[in-house]
């Protein structure tokens, strides 16, 4: 399967603004670009780029005044498989887990273990630990949060999102993530590329957001908000939630003037 992926993000800015981007393929599918992963700027401005901690691509600009566009347009091949599901991956106890797997069980920015501990307890220590808990936490937060566009708030948490019972994909994410996490599931938050792929048309194209769990000895990608094998995920990035995934961070005033995403299969 050929994929074509990019975006069109326009922001106003009143002064020079620094700005950390997360807008290329992560790392570990840079072997599947069939053409290059570049971001193009619009007036052009130097770019610098390192790995993070999580081995993410980032890259950093200074925006200058006025209107600045950052767009990319790409393909990128993909094996059309649907995600995996493992029902018999076991889950390890937390004194034999990997040391840089331990972090995923902590608590972060959006995903307050804290605050949904006694929940997660109450509602799955009843059930077989390994992917049959896995699923119950899916699929309760696929049921707890009714998703529209219009619930969609920067600053929202897990908890918020489960009292509220409304979010947008990284919504779902977080508070699945959240509940594995108070149930010693290792779980990490993920952004990325999702398009319409085998499914009937479902709306405006966005980036995505999903986890992985620490399952079986290795990271498994699941889905809360659509609770089923997915096909043509693109992960841009992985982290402890969406603080280490945003898509781009101003350090000073920016408006956001436009948005455009492009996930879409090739004949």
């Amino acid at each position: 399967m050929r994929i074509r992926c990019g975006y069109e993000i326009v922001y106003d800015c009143p002064a020079p603004t620094p700005m950390l981007l997360m807008l290329n393929v992560h790392p570990s599918r840079l072997g599947d670009l069939e053409t290059p992963d570049n971001i193009h700027t619009n007036p052009h401005v130097k770019l610098v780029q390192y790995r993070d901690t999580y081995g993410n691509l980032c890259s950093r600009i200074v925006a200058p005044p006025g209107r600045m566009t950052l767009s990319a347009d790409f393909i990128i091949r993909d094996t059309g498989a649907p995600d995996q599901i493992f029902p018999n991956a076991r889950q390890a106890p937390v004194d034999e887990l990997p040391d840089e797997v331990v972090l995923f069980l902590l608590g972060s920015r959006y995903c307050e273990t804290d605050a949904l501990s006694n929940l997660a307890w109450s509602l799955f220590a009843g059930i077989e630990p390994g992917w049959q808990r896995l699923q119950a936490i899916l699929d309760y937060t696929h049921e707890r949060i009714t998703f529209g566009y219009q619930y969609a708030r920067p600053t929202k948490t897990a908890f918020e999102a489960h009292e509220e019972r409304a979010g947008v994909c990284r919504d779902y994410a977080h508070l699945a993530v959240t509940l594995c996490r108070c149930m010693n599931i290792p779980a990490r938050y993920c952004t990325g590329w999702l398009g319409d792929i085998g499914i009937p048309v479902d709306g405006v194209m966005d980036f995505s957001g999903w986890l992985q769990v620490y399952l079986g000895g290795a990271w498994r990608t699941v889905d809360a908000r659509h609770n089923k094998p997915r096909i043509g995920r693109v992960l841009m990035a992985h982290g402890r939630d969406a603080t280490d995934t945003a898509i781009i961070t101003n350090f000073g005033p920016a408006t956001l003037a436009g948005f455009t995403v492009i996930a879409e299969e090739l004949a």
